[in-house]
């Protein structure tokens, strides 16, 4: 075996089995790109290896077409591995074009032995068993060069970007990258003149970037934080998980899920929740009280283990939006064994009762003080105005309706704390009435100017006892909301509304959500001075006041909504 033969076969061989090494650590959180490059670099390396040692010319040049895979496309592929481990983003349509510009080069390749454009010539000659091939580089060849090392450039760029402004890629995997630039371009630069001796060193430049990326794949999903923990959880049996789209149709669950809930061994995927009573009594009331903004809390089963030894399963329960990054599909159910740590806390209790109850006081105080500020306040109103109290439970699914309707409009850009603040926050839009006279908030006829006057300072007054009551939460963004909710939920687009005669945007995007369901609630239902309108009544008057009394641009979100808002209000209770 002459050495030409075993660097070609030596090169070819390595490739292949770290291709099996890293098959074998595959991990689904890896890069797509990296699996391409182990794929294609044994494969490229091999048609080295052929090239080589065929005995015919032919041969020879149907190998040199086939090595060129890899110089056409891997430094595109790995450019995009590069991008990928940085956390960039590559626009579509320039990931498109570059692929395109490495489709024409391998054209241009298949061109060999019949056009000078790529190679002007080629000359053949044998050494006993060596082979040499001397090339004679056309135009075209300069420009494949010329972006090959662009390729090069923009890897080092990303590298060295990444590592200057990036915190969250890790250092030690942008170091690993760097590590094949340097090599390739050196190879690239003297692989010229030893082509001429029979040694190319663009295969033996593959094979260390595929020790390089074989270590940052074993590094890789360490840094995969959040998946890894989900996994683990998933994994210890500990943690059940359930999926429900926005229209309640079950979408799937884990082992566990079911272990917890036994009707999910009943119901088919795409099947209604709400037709499962168990279903409906559990994952159907939390996905309301995540919706209407309340904390799910703890929820206790009763199952065979549990009471053989003498203790209630309790379980946590987080409710969340089920979302790919880019779109939100529905709710995911987590529910996570929390019968040790409750366990633990009776104990304690039972050593420091004093100080446990305290501690639960507070807990308790703390976990129920947005609810007391919205259901309790809320609760004095209706005890002064009949129509108020169901007007605020209704009014808070009106604006959960119109919400998802728009949510989903990337051109409003309406975040989902946005959404969750707002539909927690609707049940405090009337709490200025509390300030109002029993007299007027009472009176069945139409009011006097003064009157008039007089009750609407309802509205400012609620933003500022909105503003007093929340003025120590964390929750700055929910403050902000409810208060505005409360101070200009009467404005009008035309600048006609109060307290403050806002105009058009103006008005903060919540108030003027809150708007129209708070109108829309007026019009469907009955009041001591005037009886219910009729849906077509209603969407009449509404669809009369967009541009006057409403924002015209929610209009659209409000005709979709209007089937759901009459679905919802045909039994609704006044």
């Amino acid at each position: 075996m002459t050495l030409q033969l075993f660097y070609y076969l030596f090169i070819a061989v390595v490739s292949t089995m770290l291709l099996g090494v890293y098959l074998y650590r595959w991990h689904k959180h890896l890069d797509a790109h990296m699996t391409v490059i182990f794929s294609m670099v044994p494969l490229v390396n091999t048609a080295y290896l052929m090239m080589y040692t065929a005995g015919d010319d032919g041969e020879v040049v149907a190998w040199l077409k086939l090595c060129y895979l890899g110089g056409c496309f891997l430094p595109w592929i790995i450019t995009m591995c590069v991008a990928g481990l940085c956390n960039f983003k590559v626009n579509r349509y320039v990931r498109v074009g570059t692929f395109l510009i490495g489709i024409a080069f391998y054209v241009f390749v298949l061109t060999i032995g019949y056009s000078p454009l790529f190679y002007e010539a080629m000359k053949i000659t044998r050494n006993g068993s060596s082979v040499i091939i001397n090339r004679y580089y056309g135009p075209v060849h300069s420009v494949y060069y010329a972006a090959l090392f662009i390729y090069l450039a923009m890897d080092l760029a990303l590298i060295v970007y990444a590592y200057k402004k990036l915190k969250n890629v890790s250092r030690r995997v942008l170091l690993l990258m760097y590590i094949p630039v340097p090599i390739s371009i050196l190879g690239y630069a003297l692989n010229h003149f030893t082509i001429w001796y029979g040694y190319e060193l663009v295969p033996l430049t593959y094979l260390v970037a595929l020790l390089v990326y074989l270590s940052i794949a074993h590094r890789m999903p360490v840094y995969n934080q959040s998946d890894m923990m989900v996994e683990s959880l998933m994994d210890s049996g500990e943690t059940a998980f359930v999926t429900v789209d926005f229209k309640y149709r079950y979408l799937g669950s884990n082992e566990t899920a079911k272990y917890i809930l036994p009707a999910l061994h009943e119901i088919p995927v795409d099947a209604s929740i709400n037709k499962y009573e168990p279903l409906r009594a559990t994952l159907g009331e939390w996905i309301d009280n995540f919706m209407l903004g309340r904390e799910t809390g703890r929820h206790q089963y009763y199952t065979k283990e549990a009471k053989k030894k003498g203790y209630d399963k309790i379980y946590a329960v987080n409710v969340n939006y089920l979302s790919d990054g880019k779109k939100t599909y529905g709710y995911q159910i987590l529910l996570q064994d929390d019968t040790r740590n409750q366990q633990y806390i009776q104990l304690l209790g039972t050593y420091n009762s004093d100080l446990q109850k305290e501690v639960e006081a507070k807990t308790k105080r703390i976990v129920e003080m947005h609810d007391n500020l919205i259901l309790g306040m809320a609760t004095m109103v209706e005890s002064r105005d009949n129509s108020t109290g169901g007007h605020i439970r209704r009014t808070s699914v009106a604006v959960r309706i119109l919400l998802d309707e728009m949510r989903d409009d990337p051109h409003l850009n309406l975040s989902e704390s946005f959404c969750k603040n707002l539909i927690k926050a609707a049940p405090m839009h009337d709490l200025g009435k509390i300030a109002v006279d029993d007299a007027i908030l009472k009176k069945a006829g139409a009011f006097t100017p003064e009157e008039r006057k007089k009750m609407e300072r309802h509205a400012a007054e609620g933003a500022r006892i909105v503003h007093e009551i929340l003025k120590e939460t964390d929750d700055l963004e929910f403050r902000q909301i409810a208060e505005n909710v409360a101070h200009y939920h009467h404005e009008r687009v035309d600048g006609l509304g109060y307290p403050d005669g806002l105009k058009g945007r103006e008005i903060p995007m919540e108030a003027r959500i809150m708007s129209i369901a708070d109108f829309y609630d007026a019009l469907v239902s009955k009041r001591v001075y005037k009886e219910r309108y009729s849906f077509e009544k209603a969407n009449e008057i509404i669809l009369e006041g967009m541009g006057t009394r409403f924002d015209p641009t929610l209009r659209w979100y409000y005709e979709k909504a209007r089937p759901k808002l009459e679905k919802y209000y045909s039994t609704a209770d006044d």
